[in-house]
């Protein structure tokens, strides 16, 4: 198993990447990094090498892209232009490639949330047709493309595991799988049974907060974390954990974190 951190959540610079923190996320032993493609599209040409050249010297890889889509993009309803969606999909999956990512998450709660009035139901659509464009364009630049399941107060579509697996049975790509993040899971109240069932088939990346105030995790009774890694482990699950976490102190919080990680695993 492989532990990173999702940085624009611990952001401190005005990029809104984190990448401010990622030397120190190296010193404490973390695997490799995960950096907001949204934020990482942002930049210019010679900002974004600079990041490379920082990721480089660092030694750890940005092995994920979260945040894929910025909520300026509209992915839902009627003012949807996919022309210039799939420009910006093109660059931004070019982008994470550079960088040596494997996976990009789909969560963007705001560029695929369905506007009100519009059919949820068409808007579950448009998302499945893009997904279905999106996948020769990840195979193009050897990305695999994640669904992440968001809690209904951050999207009013897919919001659960399951939800995220029948999405991607509905899109049917080999390189469109399922994210779990135990955050978002605790929060929407989601039996980890939908993780035993579906996990083995679906499941290609986990992040992961103590639910209470979306922190770092650090000790085992904050919440009941046990029967989510149980679950990981009945189903095989070996791959990558990212932190996606508010921290006030980071580099103390995220020390405790790998610990805890390590010893959970």
């Amino acid at each position: 198993m492989k532990f990173g951190c999702c940085l624009n959540m611990v952001a401190t610079g005005s990029d809104g990447t984190g990448i401010e923190k990622l030397e120190k996320l190296a010193e404490l032993g973390y695997d490799y990094v995960e950096l907001p493609l949204a934020e990482l599209m942002a930049l210019t040409r010679e900002e974004f090498d600079e990041v490379k050249k920082k990721v480089k010297r660092s030694g750890i890889c940005c092995e994920t892209c979260n945040n894929f889509f910025p909520s300026t993009i509209h992915l839902t309803g009627t003012d949807v232009h996919m022309q210039e969606v799939m420009v910006y999909v093109d660059k931004a999956l070019g982008r994470a490639g550079e960088l040596g990512a494997r996976y990009v998450v789909f969560g963007s709660g705001k560029a695929k949330g369905v506007p009100e009035g519009f059919p949820i139901e068409e808007g579950y659509l448009q998302v499945t047709e893009l997904l279905k464009q999106v996948s020769p364009l990840a195979e193009k630049h050897g990305i695999m493309i994640v669904i992440e399941p968001l809690r209904k107060q951050e999207c009013n579509l897919i919001n659960t595991f399951e939800e995220g697996c029948l999405l991607a049975a509905a899109v049917a790509v080999p390189n469109v799988k399922v994210l779990v993040d135990f955050y978002h899971m605790a929060v929407e109240r989601e039996p980890v049974e939908h993780l035993l069932m579906m996990g083995k088939e679906n499941l290609r990346h986990v992040h992961f907060a103590n639910p209470i105030g979306r922190a770092y995790p650090n000790q085992d009774d904050e919440a009941d974390y046990k029967p989510f890694f149980d679950a990981l482990k009945v189903i095989g699950y070996d791959e990558r954990i990212s932190c996606e976490a508010y921290a006030k102190d980071f580099e103390t919080e995220a020390k405790k974190t790998l610990a805890f990680f390590k010893q959970n695993w």
